[in-house]
This record gives C-alpha cells, structure tokens and sequence, in this order.
C-alpha cells in the first residue's frame, strides 16, 4: 500500500511559523507583489533577502510540533510506502526524521539566477553576495515565486498515480497545482482524506475529514493507521 501525504502550512504553524492565507497571515502583512515574485525580486532584491533572511531565522529557531513527528513515525513503521511532499520551505519534516519532497523549495538553500547553481545556506543573504560557483552577485533564495513553476512535479505526479491513499494536512486548498491533487489521486483510484483546522476550499473532492489541529488530531490519526488492521483509512 502506498500514502501519499501533502502537507501546508497548517502543519507547521503550531511550531510557531505563521500560515499565509488566514485572516492573520503572512500575505496580510506582506505585499506577495513585492517579496514572493520574480518581478519583485527584480525591482528590490534587497527588501526580499530582508524577508527570506527573517524567515530563514525563524525556521531556524522553530522546532517541529506533534504532528511532524507522528508523520515521520509514519514513514518509518508503516508497512508500504509513505511519501510526504510539502508545499512548506521549512525544514521541521527532516528535523523530526522524515524525509519530505519540498515542491515549493527550501529556506536553507540559496540559487544562483546567472547559472543556476544551488547549495545549502544557513546565514542571511544579501545582495552583493557571489554565488561560489560562477562569482556573480546573483543569488536568491532557492524559493519558488508566484508565477514560478513549482520542482518535482513529474516525481510527484508518478506518486499520485500510484498512491493507494492521498491524505493532505493541514492545506487551504487555494494554491494550485498542489489544490489539483485530491483530483489527480482520485482519477487514479486513490481513498482520500483532509485533515485540516478547518474545511478546505476542496474539501469536497475528499472522501472523509478530520477537522482540529494538526499536532492533535494527526498523531491519533497515525496510531489508528499503525494499529492492527488500519482502522483510520
């Protein structure tokens, strides 16, 4: 058997990283204009590193919650395969012991936009920072933008396509193409269930719900998945 798990930012905002899409969230704050497109980065590159530098910071700091934890108990003790891409940049999955595929990319890497180049970062950047493979001053943040086409997509269709069970937690349903795989697991025969805080804008392509916050209601999900015969399928 085989689970595929998308996770958001639900799942992380009990570790203390803010979500985007609620009433408090980042995009309430932030113009997404100016510091999560190509185009803002263009105009100020400079306001943007301030942004991914505080970000980066904050990740750093955060430790993963309950449910980080009861998804790498998951991976590791469940008889099939269980597959966790996130739409998160944070790095609370592997922090917890899991392994994750990070379709939307990382804080704690850095890109170079003149060739491409990337590799692990831990420390604020700035604008007149040289990227160590070409020497050009034009690295960013390994982040994708809006407008931006999010990376590992032909892994992750693969998955969905053979996924048994697609379980997203703690998702708005509002970002595509990640919104669009409730679909894409259903058309290949997949079970699916949301876990969410609240009902998502897809929570009706769904066959079943777990509606509370994801450090309490995703642990008691997994005991109940780990447990003799499955009962939380």
């Amino acid at each position: 058997m085989k689970i595929v798990v998308l996770t958001g930012a639900g799942v992380s905002a009990e570790s203390g990283l803010g979500t985007f899409r609620d009433k408090d969230g980042l995009w309430t704050k932030y113009d997404l204009n100016d510091v999560a497109t190509p185009e803002g980065f263009a105009r100020d590159p400079a306001k943007v590193h301030a942004f991914y530098n505080a970000r980066r910071r904050n990740a750093r700091a955060a430790l993963p919650n309950p449910a980080h934890f009861a998804l790498a108990r998951l991976q590791s003790q469940f008889s099939g395969d269980v597959i966790i891409v996130t739409q998160n940049v944070d790095g609370l999955h592997e922090a917890a012991g899991a392994r994750a595929i990070h379709m939307h990319g990382r804080l704690d890497r850095a890109i170079c936009a003149s060739c491409d180049h990337g590799w692990d970062t831990h420390v604020d950047l700035s604008v007149s920072d040289l990227c160590p493979s070409c020497r050009q001053p034009s690295i960013r943040p390994d982040i994708v933008w809006f407008g931006e086409m999010p990376v590992h997509m032909e892994e992750i269709a693969g998955h969905l396509e053979t996924a048994d069970l697609f379980v997203a937690v703690g998702t708005s349903g509002q970002v595509y193409p990640a919104a669009g795989f409730v679909s894409e697991a259903r058309r290949f025969g997949a079970k699916t269930i949301e876990i969410n805080l609240d009902l998502s804008d897809v929570a009706g392509l769904f066959d079943n719900h777990i509606v509370g916050p994801a450090s309490q209601v995703v642990p008691d999900w997994v005991d109940g998945l780990l447990a003799p015969g499955g009962a939380a399928l």
